[in-house]
């Protein structure tokens, strides 16, 4: 018979990484773990705040599951059992990394799709001035491909200061809901004229239908404004690209259906992660490769990374060993 484990970790990061909402310097992540027999499926989730989450709060709906997956809860009753969201997310990667291992086979190859090539991902500097972000962007020169967290007023300037420290770096931007819509049109223009190649969640999730009124002179990808494949087709017209979060969608499998939609109705992919350990970063690696930007760095910025975590060759993430998932 299968049994839970549900807990809390807390895993300190190199340094305060700060975003418009605010700033944190541990990544704080809820494990699920399923057990049948000698095999134990784990998944990781990050309770988000913005999306009226907790610790306790998540734990809770996890907690809650555990007569159902003692009875056996696969991942179809698991998306009625669960609204999508960080708890589901870690059950249903769970639940997935149980199965490769009951039948020996790797999760990619259990789920149709190609084994995961190693893949460039954006490196994210955090908010702060202009010029701590130039020497945070210098000292990250290694990566090709940055993410700039901005804040407002006085991101362009941030993002020139940046340029100058790194001109042959790629650069994409997320705003994080921060940028008022009457300078829309100003500010994207003014991306361009930096090289910046997307910007992320520009407007607020509530108030982005400005977008469809207001020339693209950047791809622009929603995040906050998208969560799951019902999401896709209302973001046409507003946004060029979508980023998939394994956390916001509710796991791996309604990942899976949020890159057809997006496919579906012409929009692009990006791919990210919330702050977490390489568990959290794994499965989110078999959607990597369909995407054109990936942002799966969060476990380059925890002190120390769970054994197994994922690693670097090249400047590329490579794919997870079974050790770690799937």
């Amino acid at each position: 018979m299968r049994s839970m484990l549900v807990r809390h970790e807390s895993w300190p990061l190199r340094g305060v990484f700060a975003i418009s909402r605010g700033a944190r310097s541990a990544a704080e992540v809820v494990v699920a773990e399923v057990r049948d027999g000698t095999h134990v499926g784990r998944g990781e989730c990050v309770p988000y705040p913005r999306y009226g989450e907790s610790l306790a709060a998540v734990m809770a709906l996890l907690e809650a599951q555990a007569d159902a997956v003692r009875h056996g809860l696969d991942r179809a009753a698991l998306q009625t059992r669960l609204p999508p969201g960080a708890a589901r997310n870690a059950l249903d990667c769970a639940l997935w990394d149980l199965e490769a291992k009951l039948r020996g086979r790797r999760v990619w190859e259990l789920a149709g799709l190609e084994a995961p090539p190693p893949v460039v991902t954006a490196y994210t500097i955090s908010l702060g001035t202009p010029a701590a972000m130039a020497e945070a962007a210098g000292a990250a020169r290694q990566y090709p491909l940055l993410k700039l967290k901005l804040g407002g007023e006085g991101d362009e300037e941030r993002v020139a200061a940046v340029r100058d420290a790194v001109p042959d770096a790629r650069l994409i931007v997320d705003a994080n809901e921060a940028w008022p819509a009457d300078r829309l049109g100003e500010r994207l223009a003014a991306m361009a004229g930096l090289g910046v190649e997307l910007v992320e969640q520009p407007l607020p999730a509530a108030a982005d239908t400005a977008l469809a009124d207001v020339p693209h002179a950047v791809p622009v990808c929603a995040d906050e404004s998208c969560h799951t494949a019902a999401d896709v087709p209302t973001l046409v017209g507003r946004y060029d690209v979508v980023n998939v979060k394994l956390d916001k969608a509710g796991g791996l499998t309604e990942a899976l259906r949020v890159v057809d939609a997006a496919r579906t109705h012409g929009l692009g992919l990006m791919v990210g992660t919330m702050m977490g350990t390489s568990l959290l970063m794994a499965p989110a690696m078999l959607l990597a490769s369909a995407a054109r930007w990936v942002d799966l760095d969060g476990s380059l910025w925890v002190a120390e990374d769970r054994p197994h975590g994922l690693w670097w060759v090249d400047g590329r993430l490579q794919p997870p060993q079974p050790a770690l998932w799937g």
